[in-house]
């Protein structure tokens, strides 16, 4: 039992480096690393892309399975905050709408 402390330590500490040198990769270099014009290119979409991985799935699924209905409160919210976005460009104000649409339906009428 003494010797727990020591090996919860050392893995801890090994968390630590290793965390620390995979978040700080890209600032250890003195120099820009060399990249191809197409990744560059490309890397411009990756928090897109990210994000639609993350929100589609939300949005069209429940419980592992493709929503049956559209009485669904996640589905005006979505096209309600898509539309204030396209209309403003404002990422705050699609949040706040999104979730204005959202939480009435949700929460009063069981959506």
């Amino acid at each position: 039992m003494s010797g727990d402390w020591l090996w919860t330590f050392i893995a801890v500490l090994g968390l630590v480096l290793i965390t620390i040198i995979t978040r700080a990769f890209f600032m250890i270099p003195e120099r820009e690393l060399p990249m191809p014009d197409w990744l560059r290119r490309g890397l411009k979409y990756a928090p897109l892309a990210a994000l639609a991985a993350v929100m589609a799935p939300e949005v069209v699924m429940s419980q592992g399975a493709l929503i049956q209905t559209l009485q669904d409160a996640r589905l005006p919210a979505v096209v309600c905050s898509a539309v204030y976005y396209f209309w403003r460009r404002d990422i705050l104000g699609t949040i706040v709408v999104g979730m204005a649409v959202y939480l009435p339906l949700h929460i009063a009428l069981g959506w």
